[in-house]
């Protein structure tokens, strides 16, 4: 009997138990579920990790293009409420009218999205029709030339910072992110663009050394409040953003470095002309129609790492849009295959781009090179509006992980280069990152 009832014990034990794990189960898994649902509800705090830079989401968008009002090589950098106006365009190769908006998008200075909720940093909607376009004229690539000025009367920034525009189809998703920024003046920059100081630099690289003055402004940490980036071309791959002041001084924070602040110079970049295309420019082998397309055939290239320094006239990797044989460019200017060419032995750690403010300064795919190899040779083609271009050809060193220009361009501390310096400021407190000073200076004088 005693054994029975020990047995019947052992049994209803063993029920509990497994009855409390199964209950545990179930309670695991619901957490699990209503866990998921918490992520799914948090995501726009994850997008907010996702750095924003100048793209274009869909192949039909082209040739977008972010400046000052009548300053077509300007930075898209406006003053806080100023009468400063920016000037946005892009083409639609669909050649139709769609129900394109936009709206803005507060960033830190990493081009990550702030903390800020779209009402603290706008005045007025939130969003705005595109509503200027015109379709284009006495063009072989027709397509739809869209544009809209900013601040307008019905969306204004009100905060200084990094923004981008985001641009979006009514009813779909994005098309264009395009970068711009908003100016506060706080502080003032005063630089010096000299030859690097360290013996094995001084022939290949320039240094930047530079004073922040902030009499008005009060910085009670400037190890941590103030960010500073300089951009060489205002590039983005070889940016220098993790600078301290090495001296402190009364409303002064000194970087005067020897190394941390230098760029390689590179050399003056090539250039290309087709703002005809009845008469072949400098640059231009050849002109061709294949009744569906333009095609422009640039003469061979040569590398040139190796080649004294010669000045060539540029406009530091930037582009021009225009067509000789139109009154409005914007809408006369026509569509051409650009074909390059360079000979040389295939490089086997790495890639060939092309690069430029045509590229948004990055390395993209449809801007690879291609080696062939009867002719011994990298080709390549790109689908460009009608101007006056820069370009240099970048390697994607894969045995390295950088980008190397200077592998084919050849780097010299004569080449003349805009470096630009972007001054932020962050007090203990603050959900933002405020623009409060700018310089761009050059190295022109080096030479």
């Amino acid at each position: 009997m005693k054994i029975n009832n020990i047995l019947t014990l052992l049994l209803s034990g063993s029920f509990i138990i497994l009855s409390c794990h199964s209950t545990k189960q179930i309670h695991e898994d619901s957490y699990t579920e209503i866990d998921t649902t918490f992520t799914e509800k948090k995501q726009p705090k994850i997008e907010q990790l996702i750095t924003y830079r100048n793209q274009i989401i869909t192949p039909n968008i082209k040739t977008v293009l972010c400046h000052k009002k009548e300053e077509e090589l300007s930075l898209a950098i406006i003053n806080l409420n100023s009468d400063n106006k920016l000037l946005i365009s892009f083409d639609d190769l669909d050649a139709d009218r769609k129900d394109y908006l936009y709206t803005i998008i507060h960033c830190n200075s990493d081009w990550t999205a702030s903390d800020l909720m779209q009402s603290e940093y706008i005045n007025g909607f939130t969003e705005e029709p595109i509503s200027d376009y015109t379709f284009s004229f006495n063009t072989i690539q027709k397509y739809t030339h869209y544009q809209f000025e900013f601040p307008s009367i019905n969306i204004k920034p009100t905060l200084s910072g990094n923004y981008v525009f985001k641009v979006y189809e009514e009813n779909g998703g994005a098309i264009i992110y395009k970068r711009f920024m908003v100016l506060d003046t706080k502080v003032y920059v005063e630089a010096n663009v000299r030859r690097a100081t360290l013996a094995q630099d001084r022939k290949t690289k320039h240094e930047i050394d530079f004073t922040i003055k902030h009499p008005n402004l009060i910085i009670a940490d400037p190890f941590s409040d103030i960010k500073v980036h300089i951009k060489q071309n205002n590039k983005e791959d070889n940016a220098i953003t993790d600078l301290a002041p090495q001296f402190v001084r009364n409303d002064e924070l000194i970087y005067d470095y020897e190394d941390g602040n230098t760029f390689l110079g590179n050399n003056e970049f090539r250039h290309f002309d087709f703002k005809s295309l009845r008469y072949q420019s400098e640059k231009v082998k050849s002109i061709d129609f294949d009744s569906t397309y333009n095609h422009v055939f640039l003469f061979n290239d040569k590398t040139r790492p190796f080649d004294r320094y010669s000045i060539i006239p540029d406009i530091n990797g930037n582009f021009i849009i225009e067509s000789q044989e139109g009154w409005n460019s914007s809408i006369e200017a026509d569509y051409a295959f650009v074909h390059f060419t360079l000979p040389m032995q295939k490089i086997n750690y790495g890639d060939l781009y092309l690069i430029g403010a045509f590229s948004d300064w990055e390395i993209k795919k449809d801007l690879k090179l291609k080696y062939n190899i009867d002719q011994k040779q990298y080709e390549g083609s790109i689908y460009l509006k009608q101007g006056y271009y820069n370009y240099h050809y970048a390697l994607n060193d894969t045995s390295k992980n950088l980008v190397d220009i200077s592998f084919i361009e050849g780097t010299h501390y004569q080449t003349r280069n805009d470096y630009y310096v972007y001054v932020y400021y962050r007090k203990s407190g603050d959900k933002y990152d405020r623009f409060v000073g700018f310089l761009k200076t050059s190295s022109k004088e080096l030479f």
